[in-house]
């Protein structure tokens, strides 16, 4: 019971006094309680505040418009060379920036890419959407590809991560000459099959439930309602273990250092446009049209059957975003000859595919072998 008779022996009415009047009566164990207390408010406004995210390689900007950047890694010389066939990676567009095709220095996939002996690579650095662009749809965003496309040449090399994936597929379909390889790395090509989060949420919900976020975003899809979406997949890892495990390493600067590269991407959400959202969601996860065949691209019906390049399919083991089945499904529909199919398992999660150091470092590098072998000139 507490006993009311024992008072404070520091004044605690005035908000500004107290942290110094528990201090005060802790003693020297509140001094380092309070201190470390500091230090882990400190880094949590760190997180949500002030990390943007950061490319770490470095590039330039080769074409910037209203949906996106279009960043250039390579060397200026390659570049000049119209001979070299680039490799474009078509990063996610879900609500997250596209940093996450280049991580961390040694936690790269342009950089593992490189490395590999590609010579010119290219990433698709898309913008939050604004109000602007709500109306955008599917169409608005393969005109644009299709328009950086011509401007480098003509043909590329197709890298599609998570769902950067049926949209590099999409633009495989529906130009086909244009495509010289095509690697889906996470993407849900057949969003019927398995048993992910993202199909259960998308097959169970009503239009109307997808209708009414974009109507509370203002016609757009807010980035700030997927990121929730997200934690809420695993809450006791995001709401509870995240701040355990700051708190208790809050004074190990290789722990920070990692955390603060993850946060510059995963706590930095992008808004996507309602009319695109919809889209994806009323054609590709819900109706599965592009695998079928079914879906209208720029005025023609297209599907994974249009696709006739070399394709490399590569999905995560524990891959709860998009199941591996998702991915590797695909090769019952695509017109690419069986032989020209590759496809790999590989342990670990969705993100790991992409930022992952061990699939980084034993997968990637024979997908940029098998670019350099199916595509000359890469």
């Amino acid at each position: 019971m507490l006993d009311t008779k024992q008072s404070p022996k520091y004044e605690h009415s005035v908000p500004c006094f107290w942290p110094l009047a528990l201090i005060a009566e802790m003693g020297k164990e509140g001094l380092a309680v309070y201190k470390r207390n500091l230090d882990f408010v400190s880094e949590v406004m760190n997180e949500e505040v002030v990390l943007a995210p950061a490319w770490a390689s470095k590039n330039d900007i080769l074409y910037e418009g209203d949906v996106m950047r279009l960043r250039d890694f390579s060397d200026p010389k390659v570049r000049a060379d119209k001979t070299v066939v680039p490799t474009l990676v078509d990063a996610p567009y879900a609500g997250h920036t596209s940093t996450i095709a280049d991580y961390a220095k040694g936690q790269s996939l342009v950089e593992t890419l490189m490395a590999g002996g590609l010579r010119r690579v290219l990433v698709t650095d898309w913008k939050s959407a604004t109000i602007e662009n709500a109306n955008f749809d599917i169409d608005s965003y393969l005109a644009r590809i299709n328009a950086y496309v011509d401007d480098l040449g003509g043909k590329v090399n197709l890298v599609g991560l998570c769902q950067g994936g049926w949209m590099a597929g999409m633009f495989a379909a529906r130009y086909p000459e244009k495509a010289a390889c095509f690697v889906a790395a996470g993407s849900p090509l057949d969003a019927d099959a398995g048993h992910g989060f993202i199909k259960n949420i998308a097959k169970q919900e009503p239009m109307s439930f997808f209708e009414s976020l974009v109507e509370m975003g203002g016609g757009l899809m807010r980035g700030k309602f997927m990121l929730a979406g997200w934690k809420a997949m695993h809450p006791e890892v995001h709401y509870l273990k995240n701040y355990v495990d700051l708190y208790e390493n809050v004074e190990d600067p290789a722990f920070l250092k990692k955390r603060d590269e993850f946060a510059r991407w995963y706590e930095h959400p992008l808004d996507l446009p309602g009319r695109w959202y919809l889209q994806a969601i009323r054609h590709i996860f819900k109706n599965n049209e592009f695998c079928k065949g079914d879906f209208m691209a720029l005025g023609r019906k297209i599907g994974l059957h249009d696709i006739t390049c070399p394709a490399y399919l590569l999905a995560g083991e524990g891959d709860d975003i998009t199941p591996y089945q998702q991915v590797f499904e695909a090769d019952k529909r695509l017109g690419t000859p069986k032989d020209k199919i590759v496809k790999k398992l590989v342990p670990g999660g969705h993100i790991g595919l992409f930022m992952g150091t061990k699939t980084l470092k034993e997968a990637w590098p024979e997908v940029a072998k098998w670019i350099k072998e199916v595509s000359p000139g890469s």
